[in-house]
């Protein structure tokens, strides 16, 4: 293209006409630029401006608030280590004075703990097969059922035997609890029945509950009132007439493994397996599941516990984790890392520690983080996962 040249020394008539079209000229060049700029760049426009409707000068800016996932806190070292058993670890419990605790194993064996020191202050013997379960009446007594089946009275002070080896049901008792009035023991088995026992006799009191499948565990309820077993489902008994009143389904899963209830019994929660391994939470007066399955694990939730106050759940499971559940919004607020399966699970009496053992052959004390109760504890991004192992 020739060079565009515009003059300005012609008179005042030519002159002003010259100048008219050059700049007239120049106008239609900037134009013809612009518009092929325009068109060689609009690939590169951004959406949002190329959609969106212009918005008037009163209308506020719109910004989207993204959440940021935040990571649940894992500890891996405990504030101490229980060493003494010699084999898998089944169960414990922690006297009500918070001073004792009383352990159940596979090497035959109970032991009888000082929370204190961390000692062992009695060698409990008498089964002839592996301990499976145990149970403390006020600090007063002790209960213990084995793998063949027979059950065992302790004095709770001293650790010595009220009675020898008693052997009603079949094969393994799986779980013991007393009533909370103190006059019965329950005692679920892999036989299939819950047997009820007298506490000062030691006689099964009347026929055995049949439960139609292996029994998990038992549980009272607070006031007494009901007795939950766990077994293919989880069945509600009226503790006085020994009727079934309720029936309670999970839909993902046949089995129930483990239960607790909170301490005002408005709540039962329960424990599934590998092919359902979520704590459910059941409404007392409906009889019906109460929001979504509490999800995270991966494996058998074989205990769970609750804190005095009922306000933190611990979960002991299969895939090595302890879970610390804060009841009010469901969420878990720490998981405490083992080296093994984690088969039971208890709070100190003042909330502050938990203690959990299993495959490890110890019992590990995780102190409770002090901020659990705060609302805004960050939040897992867990999603639910969709036979009972030898252990």
């Amino acid at each position: 293209m020739g060079s565009t040249r515009c003059s300005f020394d012609r008179g005042p008539s030519e002159g002003t006409g010259e100048l008219l079209s050059c700049c007239a000229l120049v106008l239609r060049i900037n134009l013809t630029i612009n518009a092929q700029a325009q068109a060689q760049y609009s690939d590169f426009k951004p959406t949002h401006l190329a959609t969106s409707p212009p918005q008037s000068r009163s209308t506020p800016p719109t910004f989207t608030m993204v959440e940021t996932p935040h990571v649940i806190p894992r500890f891996t070292t405990p504030r101490r280590v229980f060493k003494g058993h010699t084999s898998t670890i089944q169960a414990a419990a922690v006297f009500p004075n918070g001073h004792r605790m009383v352990t159940s194993s596979m090497d035959l064996t109970l032991l009888l703990w000082d929370l204190k020191d961390g000692s062992v202050l009695k060698k409990m013997e008498g089964h002839k097969s592996m301990v499976r379960a145990v149970a403390i009446l006020h600090g007063q007594l002790i209960a213990s059922g084995d793998e063949d089946g027979a059950l065992i009275a302790w004095h709770g002070d001293t650790g010595e035997p009220l009675t020898e080896a008693i052997k009603i049901h079949t094969t393994c008792i799986r779980s013991l609890d007393f009533s909370p009035d103190g006059t019965t023991l329950a005692s679920g088995s892999w036989d299939k029945t819950t047997e009820l026992w007298c506490t000062k006799s030691w006689q099964v009191l009347g026929n055995p509950i049949n439960c139609g499948d292996e029994v998990h565990c038992v549980r009272y309820s607070p006031s007494g009132e009901f007795l939950a077993i766990a077994t293919s489902d989880i069945l509600i008994y009226d503790s006085r007439t020994r009727e079934c009143i309720a029936t309670l389904k999970t839909t993902t899963s046949p089995w129930a493994y483990s239960l607790v209830w909170v301490p005002d019994g408005t709540r039962l929660f329960s424990g599934g397996t590998i092919s359902d391994p979520n704590i459910r939470e059941w409404d007392t007066l409906t009889w019906k599941q109460s929001g979504d399955c509490w999800s995270g694990h991966t494996d058998y939730i074989f205990d769970i516990a609750v804190n005095f106050d009922g306000t933190l759940i611990a979960s002991a499971c299969g895939d090595n984790q302890v879970r610390l559940w804060r009841v009010s919004d469901r969420r878990t607020i720490a998981i405490f890392k083992d080296t093994q399966a984690v088969l039971c699970v208890t709070f100190s009496m003042d909330s502050k520690q938990v203690l959990g053992g299993g495959r490890s052959m110890t019992i590990k004390e995780w102190a409770v983080p002090v901020n659990v109760l705060l609302e805004d504890t960050p939040k897992e991004q867990a999603s639910p996962r969709s036979a009972i192992p030898a252990l």
